[in-house]
């Protein structure tokens, strides 16, 4: 393999593989790139079996051929060279010498055939979808997914079409809390008749790949145990969440017997305050709503007490709620919005977060006994 390219064009690829490769020492070798020059395009790809991403750059191709690196050790090379065009060249032992202006370097690889086969799923069609549409619904989701390995069916966004409105949803819970998000495509989405579950992983990768500067549109397809994710010459490769995601519409409470409506950042930094003297274990911060009056407060038997006022419009009868802290700013972050709807029916009924200028996002959040 013998190749020149641009830097700039070497340093994007290789920093989109970075958070693919896999840094535990099960298989050593998914901690490398997979490097394959042919036609005129230089082929980045990594994997860690679950997901896989590939992309092509531009590049005079002097050689065909491929070879793996280090990943990390290649990518802090690149990075680090002068603005120029760069050459790379393996050698039979599977080296890969890397030329920019003066500098060189020889990097040690692996041969390419010694790579694990990437994930494969070529679907006959693909629905083009706004990346900022797919980027929002990630956003006001993915935080409520489950890290628990154990609630595997959790560990990811649960992907539908709703049968009555013909809108995408994405929803994520992992038993304390609740997010889902509805929008409108304008094609529709095949392979979601009975839904899919994401890995949060390969999520996260999606996230990245729609925030990239030249993402307009991203196309999506899914079929069996396989979802795809592509932009350009990048494909994004992932295997699915296998199980059944839990019925969570019985979690959302039906009746807003009580419902208040405040400044998004005024709630978020008064909670934020307040939680500093929570207690480290439960982060629990008490709303106790009352005449015109919402007072949040906190209590550590080691550390002391906090307390804060917020004037609102309300004249029912006084609710004392408590809630874990982090659940409620991470809720309250994802509506980004100026203004916010709380609603609740008892102090031991969640309470439904939504902004004011979207109704079809929705935060619920469990109550905590205090």
């Amino acid at each position: 393999m013998k190749l020149t390219i641009a830097k700039s064009e070497l340093q994007r690829g290789l920093a989109r593989i970075q958070s693919i490769v896999e840094k535990r020492n099960s298989m050593p070798i998914l901690a490398n790139a997979l490097l394959s020059a042919a036609d005129g395009k230089l082929e980045i790809a990594a994997t860690d079996l679950e997901v896989g991403i590939r992309g092509a750059h531009e590049a005079e191709i002097t050689e065909p051929g491929g070879l793996t690196v280090s990943a990390k050790k290649f990518f802090e090379i690149v990075r680090e060279l002068p603005e120029d065009a760069v050459t790379l060249e393996s050698t039979p032992n599977a080296y890969l010498e890397i030329q920019c202006a003066r500098a060189r370097f020889t990097l040690a690889g692996t041969s390419s055939e010694e790579y694990p086969t990437l994930p494969v799923f070529a679907p006959e069609k693909t629905v083009p979808v706004q990346s900022a549409v797919l980027g929002s619904m990630i956003e006001r989701t993915m935080y409520a997914a489950s890290a628990d390995e154990t609630r595997y069916n959790l560990n990811g966004v649960f992907l539908e079409v709703l049968e009555d409105s013909g809108k995408i949803r994405m929803a994520a819970t992992d038993g304390h809390r609740l997010a889902l998000v509805d929008r409108n495509l304008t094609s529709e989405v095949e392979g979601l008749s009975s839904g899919v579950i994401i890995p949060r992983k390969g999520l996260a990768e999606l996230k990245r790949l729609v925030d990239e500067d030249d993402a307009d549109e991203i196309e999506l397809a899914f079929e069996g145990n396989n979802g795809l994710a592509r932009k350009g010459d990048v494909t994004l490769v992932m295997r699915l969440i296998e199980g059944e995601f839990p019925n969570y519409r019985q979690v959302i409470p039906s009746d807003q017997r009580t419902t208040l409506t405040l400044p998004v950042e005024d709630l978020a930094r008064a909670v934020r305050r307040v939680a500093l003297l929570s207690s480290e274990r439960s982060r629990a911060v008490k709303l106790e709503l009352s005449d015109s009056q919402l007072v949040i407060s906190s209590n550590n038997p080691d550390l002391g007490d906090a307390r804060e006022e917020l004037d609102v419009e309300y004249g029912g009868e006084p609710i004392s709620i408590g809630f874990n802290a982090k659940y409620l700013q991470d809720a309250l972050a994802a509506t980004h919005g100026k203004e916010v709807q709380l609603s609740f029916v008892d102090d031991l009924s969640p309470a439904r977060v939504t902004p004011t200028d979207d109704p079809d996002t929705l935060a619920v959040v469990m109550p905590m006994r205090i």
